[in-house]
């Protein structure tokens, strides 16, 4: 197997996060920047203020500039002044007077305001005609970075929070997509498309996830061909098989017709049904658990088909009791006649089979809700037998089960077929693909319950 998913990976989890930390420092670099310089406004009302402490002092009114001074610090809550400053020569070379004229007493309105300082800045506003400027304490109302501290948390907190989701989604739909075409082409191939692949949909992709594709095309080319075969093989084997099952029965009733009386004739006859009903139910659990189909159809009335049921129980078994409790009717909707009929014909013949003559079967039906409120029916039969253990409650449920024969009160010695444990699975099967279920469980004054639970619209 190559590794090119994990170097996919670390390439793509470096990069993001160097990504990240170079898009924060950046980021917060320029936040601090801006955040440092003072707004276009106040820098104008600044230069404002200078040039009235400049007209002021050329006015020579000096009790006025005073006046003005006091009022705007009194307004501010601030300290202003006007200042003059010169440059004396002590000692050394002379020549470079006109590069000291720039002399700063503050910090000019176009300096960055540091952010992490305590005290405000002084301010200065030279003026243009001398060597004097207006200086001012910065008011607290024109400091920057008022919301520094918020947005420096927002920065360290946010901004990573935002690039790793981001990180995330990409590594997630990188991930993902294989898997989600993965889980199509399953989806698909259980519901019967065998010639689904998921290679192709990867397109160049080359890493683990292709070769995991590769391998599922491998293994639905497999399971498709031998499922198709066993397909053509269970049709083949029904047609084969059903033609000298025919036969059989033609030549029995033949001779049946020369020896009315004959107990060997009889027996054939008896052996020759059992027969036919053991192929019928095998080719239709074979069907239906590799078609696993939905039959559901038509509407039915749960009530009358139970009845019809019942009815052929009671002459089938007539030293057995019958107790029915059903409403008047039970609309069963986008079901099947059939494969409801044949399952609980099926369970209802088991419970007789295994109840000793003259104990009662009880058959009921419930109109009730699930957990999630959709309606649905119960039907339950419960019989008086011996019951099963409980670990065996899932697998009388399987194909050609059959529990311990001295619990049957109608084998072969009463006149009843034992069957060969095809009934309960292939009711399973049946009420599987008209979105019902059967449960079993042991009664607690003997006997088995069989539950069977039907949607009553899907």
């Amino acid at each position: 197997m190559n590794r090119r998913l994990l170097w996919k990976l670390i390439l793509l989890i470096t990069a993001g996060i160097v990504a990240m930390f170079y898009l924060i420092n950046y980021v917060t670099v320029r936040a601090e920047e801006e955040m440092s310089m003072l707004s276009q406004a106040h820098r104008d009302e600044l230069r404002d203020w200078g040039k009235q402490a400049e007209a002021l002092y050329f006015a020579g009114d000096r009790s006025s500039l005073e006046r003005w001074l006091t009022e705007l610090q009194a307004r501010e809550d601030t300290f202003a002044a006007v200042v003059g400053y010169e440059i004396r020569h002590v000692a050394g070379s002379r020549g470079l007077e006109e590069r000291y004229s720039g002399n700063k007493l503050g910090r000019d309105v176009e300096w960055k305001i540091h952010l992490y300082f305590e005290n405000n800045p002084v301010m200065e506003i030279p003026f243009e005609q001398s060597d004097t400027s207006f200086l001012v304490l910065l008011p607290d109302r024109m400091r920057p970075g008022s919301y520094w501290q918020t947005t420096r948390l927002l920065l360290q907190i946010f901004l990573p929070a935002l690039i790793l989701a981001i990180l995330s989604v990409l590594l997630y739909r990188h991930i993902m997509q294989p898997l989600i075409s993965l889980q199509r082409a399953t989806r698909e191939f259980s519901r019967g498309d065998f010639c689904v692949r998921v290679r192709p949909q990867l397109g160049a992709r080359k890493d683990e996830f292709s070769e995991l594709a590769t391998a599922f095309d491998q293994m639905a080319a497999r399971i498709g061909e031998q499922l198709v075969n066993q397909r053509q093989l269970i049709a083949d084997f029904s047609h084969e098989l059903r033609t000298p099952l025919t036969r059989l029965e033609i030549a029995i009733g033949s001779l049946g017709k020369t020896y009315p009386d004959d107990p060997n004739v009889q027996r054939l006859r008896r052996e020759a049904n059992h027969f036919r009903k053991l192929t019928e139910d095998t080719l239709a659990l074979a069907w239906l658990d590799n078609e696993q189909p939905r039959l559901q159809q038509e509407t039915l009335d749960l009530v009358d088909l139970i009845d019809v049921i019942v009815e052929d129980a009671r002459f089938e078994f007539p030293d057995r009791v019958i107790q029915t409790q059903l409403p008047d009717s039970a609309e069963l909707k986008n079901s099947s006649h059939q494969a409801v009929g044949q399952a609980l014909e099926n369970i209802l013949r088991n419970a007789l089979r295994y109840t000793p003559a003259g104990e009662t079967v009880d058959v009921a039906l419930l109109a009730c809700r699930t957990k999630a409120g959709v309606p649905e029916f119960q039907v339950t039969v419960k019989d008086r037998g011996s019951g099963v253990p409980d670990a065996l409650l899932e697998t009388i449920f399987r194909p050609f089960y059959q529990t311990d024969p001295s619990r049957s009160a109608g084998g072969v010695g009463n006149g009843k077929s034992g069957g060969v444990g095809l009934g309960l699975a292939l009711a399973r099967r049946q009420l599987t693909a008209v979105g019902g279920q059967v449960v079993a469980r042991n009664r607690a004054k003997g006997g088995l319950c069989m539950t069977i639970s039907l949607p009553a619209a899907c």
